[in-house]
């Protein structure tokens, strides 16, 4: 972890605490907000009964969920809104409380001063005051729905509608804090003469790290909602919004976080808007008319594709602009990090801040050279392109470094070929598993009642890398790295010999050598502090800011040693 990360999550460890902190202001009660109902005075609340077949399949009547052989869970549910609700919170209710305790577990850790949770309780309360105003009628009674499948052990935080319509502002939160945590999506699309067939690619990673636990129980969601077209996404437990995902008419959607500025108010959470889309667009044209008229409270690139117009395009929003960004037909190849590239944005000081000093501006010239390098792209093409682990020029820069489009921390990897109708997931660890087939046209079928409805002979094959020595030795690095950040956090001792051992593990990673040397700092031994410092600046570092911190600790150290 970064040292621009390491200061900042003294303050917001990482992107649960927005979660968490929307959840406090659950308790508080005094924003109108929560007091928000949907009217379901037409819909039947009945709760259904679910039939339990085996540890891992459950049913009612035709909507069932199950788990596939590579750890997946595929949900398909069909109804109105409020039976969506229902049915998604009946079937997953274990996945559903297994995610709410995963985050709820982390409020004494994240925020352990009472004093200082009662400070955010009420800045969220005013924080959220308006955010009922900004979310249809239709996603709020499906939310009702599957808040009846909430867990009553956290009703002392606050009553179950509320706790989980806060869910969906979680993404937003996390990214908006951003400065503090990190995040970084790596989108693009091939089409025309760039790919084998000429037909439409699109390949993502959704690097949103909320820690191991979050991504242990993904959902891959089939929706046939009464009304609008039927979609996949790729979610979790509780979850309606939408961050990658395809509808039946080929129309694809994920979303890449921009630079925002912390909100004043909470509007609509972009996730329910790439769920709008979803389900009602069937073009650029349409989906570009539906982000038009729904007020955002982050800046977020929404990445379009479309199996109609065969081509790509990105969504620009924030809270006060609005751009769109596409590419001649020529090009036939569209790529998107997290800056803005409209025209909307070229003069936007806080876009052009972030292109100078984050990772985004690196991960987007290396999928333009990967790209580059890849004279016919296809599915496999993709996938390898999304694991690639390397920086320019195929530089070494260390496992785990945000500069490589794989961080080695990703939620999931998707790729669609949307006039085929055809996805694939990734499984775990990361985008490195196996990556699941589902072809929609099967999927949809009418009559289909298959309860596993993964593609398998479609599938993508595991990242070989998961075999080798260097994988073990990263997973070891990562455990080690927390021993050390406790260590310095604690003041605790450790021997040289473990951290030699330590930076052994991922040597070309800048970021094994800042935190040995931090730790020395902090013991005073400040010339093995600045041999590690020095070591850490050859290396690729991952930001400006995390540049700067190195280069001051080696100005400070030199002038301390005489040097």
């Amino acid at each position: 972890m970064s040292p621009f990360k390491t200061s900042a999550l003294k303050f917001m460890k990482n992107c649960f605490t927005g979660f968490i902190l929307l959840l406090i202001v659950s308790s508080c009660g005094i924003s109108k907000g929560l007091e928000d109902r949907p009217d379901v005075s037409k819909y039947d609340i009945t709760l259904p009964e679910r039939t339990k077949i085996s540890d891992s399949t459950y049913s009612i009547g035709d909507n069932f969920l199950t788990k596939n052989k590579h750890g997946l869970w595929e949900m398909h549910v069909k109804g109105n809104p409020m039976e969506l609700g229902l049915y998604q919170g009946a079937l997953s209710q274990e996945l559903f409380n297994q995610q709410e305790a995963v985050f709820l577990k982390k409020i004494d850790e994240l925020v352990p001063s009472k004093g200082y949770q009662n400070i955010l309780r009420k800045f969220l309360a005013w924080f959220n005051r308006k955010v009922y105003l900004h979310i249809d009628e239709q996603y709020k009674t499906e939310i009702y729905g599957i808040s009846q499948y909430a867990s009553p052990n956290y009703d002392y935080i606050a009553e179950e509608y509320p706790r989980v319509l806060y869910f969906h502002g979680a993404h937003d939160i996390g990214h908006a804090l951003q400065d503090l945590a990190l995040v970084g999506c790596s989108s693009f699309a091939s089409w025309g003469e760039n790919t084998k067939d000429g037909k439409l690619l699109i390949g993502r990673n959704f690097d949103f790290y909320a820690g191991d636990d979050f991504a242990k129980n993904k959902i891959i969601a089939f929706i046939e909602p009464e009304d609008g077209h039927k979609f996949m996404s790729v979610t979790w437990g509780g979850m309606i919004g939408v961050v990658s995902g395809m509808n039946d008419q080929g129309l694809t959607v994920t979303i890449n976080a921009g630079k925002s500025q912390f909100p004043l108010v909470a509007k609509t959470p972009v996730s329910l808007v790439t769920r709008e889309i979803l389900q009602y667009a069937s073009t650029i044209e349409e989906a570009i008319a539906i982000a038009k008229k729904r007020e955002v409270f982050v800046s977020e690139s929404i990445f379009v594709g479309s199996a109609k117009d065969k081509k790509a395009a990105v969504i620009e929003v924030s809270p006060k602009n609005f751009g769109v960004y596409e590419v001649p037909n020529s090009s036939n190849q569209l790529i998107c990090s997290n800056h803005f590239q409209s025209a909307a944005y070229a003069e936007d000081k806080k876009n052009q801040n972030h292109i100078l000093e984050s990772h985004s501006q690196y991960r987007y010239k290396r999928m333009e050279e990967l790209l580059e390098e890849t004279e016919k792209v296809t599915p496999i093409k993709v996938v390898e392109i999304l694991r690639n682990r390397e920086g320019l020029e195929e530089d070494k820069i260390g496992y785990g470094n945000e500069k490589a489009l794989n961080q080695m921390l990703a939620h999931h990897g998707i790729v669609f070929q949307p006039e085929d109708l055809l996805v694939w997931v990734s499984s775990s660890p990361y985008q490195m598993g196996e990556f699941v087939a589902y072809d929609l046209n099967e999927v949809f079928k009418d009559g289909n009642k298959k309860l596993s409805v993964a593609s398998m002979a479609l599938n993508i094959q595991k990242d070989p890398f998961l075999e080798t020595e260097a994988y073990q030795n990263y997973e070891r690095y990562r455990s080690f790295r927390d021993e050390i950040q406790k260590a310095i956090s604690e003041e605790t001792h450790l021997e040289q010999k473990l951290l030699s051992d330590f930076t052994a593990l991922n040597p070309n990673f800048w970021e094994a050598h800042y935190l040995v040397g931090k730790y020395n700092l902090d013991k005073g031994y400040d010339t093995l502090a600045l041999i590690a410092f020095q070591e850490a600046q050859t290396k690729e570092i991952t930001t400006l800011p995390d540049r700067e911190a190195v280069e001051k600790h080696i100005k400070k150290l030199k002038r301390s040693l005489g040097k």
